[in-house]
């Protein structure tokens, strides 16, 4: 996919699965919601063709205490039933956690947007605010891209 085509898939897709590297070896694969990050939020200082992807969860979590311990990741969006028609991204990824309010109030607030569909109101700002103290914001800085697409194969494989 170009990187047009990626923007705009992970746009569509609403369900991103985290890999993060566990303790015993294993990788720890959660299922997140996620946003890309907006451009008004300004560029992360590395690489600003890449997909900045945030998501939010419980600070006590497992994936935490992973990242904690190795910030590495892998991030997987798909779509598609029959395979003609599979496509999907896998970003390789580093994760910097945020811990203060206002910003994990601000992923919050994005993620209460993109998934509610509606302008947040002041309870629902208070609600996010009230949820940042138990939780951290994730930022993946993506370090490498893998896209296919299997409906421009036309049918041979």
């Amino acid at each position: 996919m170009s990187d047009a085509e990626i923007e705009s898939f992970l746009d569509e897709q609403r369900t991103m699965i985290l890999g993060t590297n566990g303790a015993d070896g294993w990788p720890h694969l959660m299922p997140m919601w996620y946003f890309v990050r907006p451009a008004s939020q300004g560029p992360p200082p590395d690489d600003v063709t890449k997909p900045k992807i945030r998501a939010w969860t419980y600070a006590a979590s497992q994936k935490v205490r992973n990242l904690e311990r190795d910030a590495r990741c892998t991030l997987q969006v798909e779509a598609g039933t029959e395979y003609g028609e599979l496509r999907g991204v896998m970003l390789r990824a580093e994760c910097a956690l945020h811990r203060d309010v206002e910003t994990v109030s601000g992923i919050g607030a994005d993620l209460a947007r993109r998934y509610g569909g509606a302008d947040l109101g002041p309870e629902v700002e208070a609600a996010m605010r009230r949820q940042a103290a138990k939780r951290v914001g994730l930022e993946f800085v993506t370090r490498k891209v893998a896209s296919w697409d299997h409906r421009k194969l036309g049918g041979t494989y």
